[in-house]
């Protein structure tokens, strides 16, 4: 006897196969759609709110708050009971979602408070691409809930947070992806129309989850019935789970701070610290993770306890802090994400858990977005955090040893003999006169060294452990204190500093203006030098030149402006005769350069009152007269944060437009990362205005803040306008270039930083 054959049987196992495949693709999709809109609203945002890095975490606040609100959708959606209900729900409201594309940055609330710019650039992007994003994002949580309803027969179904790896691997790769082709390769415009050809294509995938669940009675099979409920989180396990994903966020954006103000200054280097931090979540997640999480803790021990001995520190050893710092930020991200991964709870409460990790990234970038700018005057977040991080480490049972007493003793004291034997040697002039200060920190360090070993062999014991790790951190931020700043302030773009140095080649006494690693000016004490202007300002550099040359033609008063106002040095020029207007964005920078206790080039130098216009300088000057500027100093290009948007052709344009007949502009693009000059170039070239280059080499034999190595170009209105340039040997007119110009809708950020590369190596 023959038996029978069901001939739906094919059919649910072919439906059996397909679902594994088309929900992973969906899931991996969606994550590179989440993370490929990141950088390209901090795009859209440019040209209202410039290039700091403050930008970039303000906006990580938004992503991560719309982020939970997406989670908070995925775990109301589970209250329906059937999946083809939840199913037609999301898939209406992703088409709903669809109306805000293509993705732009809303006009509604006009132009940010340059004071209070954080609230206006979270409520603007809330109603440019929240709804979009916010429904996107939901996505991990909710599929991985219908997977092991559908798969609930299946071991994989037993497990499905193996599919948060697929997701963050797609976050992964979508994020390295953007700097190096996606920007380099297609234009703002094809990328907005890209994303949303991305997001069609994503509507069609759910529209096929939903055709499988639909077609399950079709083959025989019942729809996925709910999962069987297990017992609540307990409310000391949420805490936990929260501060176990906060402190990754807070790291991730503390570091990425940290090292752009007080290492180096580095292009995409917030792109590091975030696909690390990806990177761990794909890791933990796995089902055998490439990392254990016992390496995981002894490696973390180990970073995070000579990352604390350096982290006051600023040393010519860039390489090295950097890779320690990263080290620590990894190795602590993966412990808390592994420990995340050892507390998920049953399938039926994925998206209760996943809620409550997307909270802790909210606490998490709140803290360091929002908060810590204004608290705090320098990035002092990042190590609060990663020492706090050391309580999230596993806390032993068993009872606790004399050794690891005398161990976290012994680190406390030998950290605080740092700080004890500098305040001695400031008591014992003879030994002060005999160690150069260098010397002395470099014993200091040593010192902490010491302490650190001390830290990692308690690290079983997650108190004492801190204890030691915050010891070691305090003594090294008292070493480092007053050895090298007067002052520091912050704001929403960034931490400002003044160095107070003695050079006797200038008179003595010499302020210097820093924003991170970046020079912003320096000014003489000594009454004699005061109003001399100085590094990128001095009369020799191109800057200077230009600004004497056009007195020379405006014997009667030129009107001058000058986009980034740093210590104010042009100020120094300034006759009666002459107006001067400076565009900036920061108003703590107006503050400090104003302050005769600080700079004295705008209040004390210049002949007459000068003019500071706040804002970002593309909305600023649009407002300004045409015809009028005989000068433009475009003065923003010399830190990591370039803003791209004031060298793009329409910028050019607008300049060109405020200059008189016969003025000029000049763009001052030293760079120490990028080779920005063709692009400005390509752009002169496009508007078919004549222009003129020139590269100053600072003299020596002069002081250290005297005068800087110079690079310039320089823009006429008119042939006319560069008479008396041309006659100056030191302009040069460039070779044509066929680099592709920047514009509003296009610029290629990678293809510079190569470009420099490349001459770095010649």
């Amino acid at each position: 006897m023959t038996e029978a054959v069901d001939p739906l049987r094919p059919a649910a196992a072919r439906s059996d196969r397909i679902a594994p495949i088309l929900f992973a693709v969906a899931i991996f999709t969606s994550a590179c759609l989440v993370f490929v809109v990141q950088p390209m609203a901090a795009k859209l945002l440019l040209p209202t709110l410039g290039g700091s890095p403050s930008v970039w975490n303000a906006s990580m606040v938004f992503f991560q708050t719309a982020l939970l609100a997406g989670y908070g959708y995925a775990h109301l959606l589970q209250r329906l009971a059937t999946m083809r209900a939840q199913v037609g729900v999301h898939l209406g409201l992703l088409i709903v979602a669809a109306f805000f594309l293509p993705l732009q940055i809303s006009g509604l609330l006009g132009d940010p408070d340059p004071s209070q710019p954080a609230m206006w650039l979270l409520a603007t992007l809330a109603v440019s691409i929240g709804a979009p994003f916010a429904v996107l994002s939901a996505t991990a949580p909710l599929l991985q809930a219908w997977y092991a309803r559908v798969r609930a027969g299946h071991a994989d179904g037993q497990n499905p947070y193996v599919l948060y790896a697929a997701s963050n691997l797609g976050s992964f790769l979508a994020l390295l992806a953007y700097p190096v082709v996606i920007e380099p390769l297609a234009s703002l415009s094809d990328q907005r129309l890209g994303w949303s050809v991305g997001y069609g294509l994503f509507v069609v995938m759910v529209v096929g989850l939903g055709v499988q669940v639909w077609r399950r009675r079709e083959i025989g099979t019942a729809e996925p019935a709910p999962l069987e409920a297990s017992p609540p989180i307990a409310w000391r396990e949420k805490g936990m789970l929260v501060l176990l994903a906060a402190a990754p966020s807070s790291l991730m954006l503390g570091v990425t701070a940290h090292l752009t103000t007080d290492v180096a200054s580095a292009p995409f280097l917030w792109v590091i610290p975030l696909a690390l931090y990806l990177l761990t979540f794909v890791i933990a997640f796995q089902t055998r993770p490439a990392v254990s999480p016992a390496i995981g803790l002894g490696l973390q021990a180990a970073a995070a306890a000579a990352c604390a001995a350096l982290i006051a520190f600023r040393t010519g050893e860039w390489l090295l802090v950097f890779t320690i710092n990263l080290a620590a930020f990894f190795f602590t991200a993966l412990m808390c994400h592994q420990r995340l991964a050892a507390r998920r709870p049953a399938p039926d409460r994925l998206t209760e858990f996943y809620l409550l990790l997307s909270l802790g990234g909210v606490v998490g970038g709140l803290f360091n977005g929002l908060i810590a700018p204004a608290v705090f005057d320098m990035v002092w977040e990042y190590p609060l955090v990663l020492v706090a991080a050391g309580l999230l480490r596993p806390w032993s049972r068993r009872e606790i040893r004399p050794w690891e007493i005398i161990c976290c003793v012994a680190g406390v004291v030998i950290a605080l003999m740092g700080p004890l034997s500098m305040e001695a040697v400031r008591y014992a002039p003879n030994i002060r006169a005999a160690i150069p200060d260098a010397e002395l920190v470099r014993i200091a360090q040593a010192i902490l060294g010491i302490a650190t070993l001390f830290a990692f062999l308690v690290r079983d014991r997650a108190v004492m452990f801190t204890i030691v790790l915050a010891a070691i951190v305090w003594s090294g931020y008292h070493l480092a204190r007053g050895y090298d700043w007067a002052l520091s302030e912050r704001s929403f773009f960034g931490v400002m500093r003044v160095a107070k140095i003695d050079d006797p080649l200038m008179g003595g006494p010499v302020h210097v203006l820093m924003h991170g690693t970046t020079l912003h000016g320096a000014q003489a004490q000594a009454p004699s030098n005061r109003c001399q202007p100085t590094l990128y300002y001095a009369t020799s550099t191109p800057l200077g030149q230009a600004m004497l040359q056009m007195q020379a033609r405006r014997l009667d008063g030129a009107l001058v402006g000058v986009v980034g106002q740093g210590s104010g040095a042009m100020a120094a020029y300034k006759r009666a005769q002459d107006q001067l207007t400076f565009f900036e964005i920061d108003p703590m920078v107006d503050r400090l350069s104003r302050d005769p206790q600080w700079f004295s080039f705008i209040n004390g130098c210049a002949d007459g009152p000068v003019r500071t216009v706040l804002g970002d300088a593309r909305l600023t000057m649009d407002r300004e007269p045409a015809r009028s500027y005989d000068l433009l100093v475009i003065d923003a290009f010399s830190s990591d944060a370039v803003p791209t948007h004031l060298l793009t052709i329409e910028a050019i344009r607008g300049y060109l437009r405020m200059l008189a007949p016969d003025g000029v502009v000049v763009l001052h693009l030293s760079n120490r990362n990028l080779e920005i000059t063709l692009p400005a170039e390509a752009a002169a070239q496009a508007l078919k205005v004549p222009h003129l280059h020139q590269v100053y080499i600072e003299q020596s034999g002069q002081g250290d803040m005297a005068e800087a190595s110079t690079e310039a170009l320089l823009i006429g209105k008119t042939p006319a306008a560069l008479e008396g340039f041309r006659d100056d040997a030191r302009w040069r007119k460039l070779s044509p270039t066929t680099v592709r110009p920047w514009t509003d809708d296009y610029v290629n950020l990678f293809g510079s930083l190569v470009r420099q590369l490349k001459m770095a190596a010649r």
